[in-house]
């Protein structure tokens, strides 16, 4: 048995076995009020696999906040090897305002990997790259839909990688989609420094959705377990999900202004020809079915009705040949529909 040996993030030292909340500073508001990022690290006795999961790095976001509340809150992390580092909040700024982006609108997943002396969003990029991510071997980044719409849970990554599409068939989601690395975004930085890293999606920002919240939870303990960070007991059931395997996506648009009213629902098959909705004036005496021009499945749309012409309406993914979508989304939303302690047994439909 290899024990660990100590770790220290932002000048504090956490030793093997300890579990401590750490805050990183990131600047004083003009009120002179100290900004902080809070992390949990769970440094455990044994050496093993370091990994990080954050949320809220687009600041209203927050699904993920709730995944990494009861990841915090499981049992088993008493007989953790290796060290979890949890960061609810990255984007303080953005979670305190509600807001999707810094005080300056810089988008912090297009600011990394940042400079200590450039702009906030830059600073802060820089600051969770030193303190965090450099002390890691995996990652998994937590997101949901933007405002206004909503996320079929779903992993996002570099599927070209072995070791990164083995945790993201892993996690469990009912999509695995191949996406490719954007300039500035986190995936981007990670993956210069040979870090695989997952990008979860599920639910939609400033809300909190159950299903969603219950995949994620799953899917990151199921990774921890793929990796040798936490061990498996017998009595309970492996994932029986066969994730649907993308290798691209698309967002329907509409041509025209009006309100819109779908048709479809998200984990729902569509071919080139299924009418997504229909767009229309208030007085319904112009409509326009808006069709779906792919076939493929409904990862994400509007929870919006109000468009205007060239806003985007539903999001579809284009499956690789040969994948049971009947199956892997029956199958999922089974093994999500159980209770969990201080919830309700019923769930809506995805």
């Amino acid at each position: 048995m290899l024990m660990q040996e100590p770790i220290i993030i932002a000048g504090q030292k956490v030793m093997p076995g300890e579990r401590r909340v750490i805050e990183l500073p990131v600047a004083k508001l003009y009120t002179h009020t100290e900004i902080e990022i809070p992390l949990q690290v769970i440094h455990g006795r044994q050496s093993g696999p370091r990994l990080f999961v954050c949320a809220a790095i687009h600041g209203d976001e927050i699904g993920g906040v709730e995944i990494i509340r009861r990841l915090a809150a499981q049992h088993q992390l008493r007989t953790l090897k290796g060290t979890l580092i949890l960061v609810p909040v990255v984007n303080v700024h953005g979670f305190l305002a509600h807001s999707r982006y810094l005080p300056d609108r810089r988008d912090l997943n297009r600011s990394f990997p940042g400079s200590d002396k450039g702009s906030l969003a830059g600073r802060v990029a820089k600051l969770f790259l030193d303190e965090v991510v450099s002390r890691c071997t995996h990652g998994i980044d937590l997101h949901t839909g933007a405002g206004h719409r909503t996320n079929l849970p779903q992993i996002r990554a570099c599927l070209n990688d072995p070791d990164t599409k083995r945790l993201a068939q892993a996690f469990g989601a009912p999509v695995v989609l191949n996406a490719v690395l954007r300039d500035g975004s986190l995936r981007e930085a990670v993956a210069d420094q040979g870090i695989p890293m997952l990008l979860y999606e599920g639910g939609e920002a400033l809300r909190f959705d159950e299903v969603s919240i219950r995949a994620g939870v799953r899917g990151v303990t199921e990774v921890m377990r793929t990796i040798g960070m936490l061990g498996s007991k017998r009595s309970e059931k492996k994932s029986c999900v066969n994730p649907l395997f993308a290798a691209s996506s698309s967002w329907v648009r509409t041509p025209v202004s009006g309100i819109f009213r779908a048709k479809v629902r998200l984990g729902q098959k569509v071919s080139e020809q299924t009418i997504l909705g229909v767009v229309g004036d208030p007085f319904g005496e112009q409509e326009e079915a808006i069709l779906s021009g792919l076939e493929g499945l409904v990862i994400g749309m509007t929870r919006l009705p109000l468009v205007n012409g060239g806003d985007a309406l539903v999001h579809i993914a284009r499956l690789d040949s040969g994948e049971s979508v009947a199956d892997t989304m029956e199958t999922f939303e089974a093994e999500l529909s159980g209770s969990l302690e201080g919830w309700p047994e019923e769930l809506p439909p995805l």
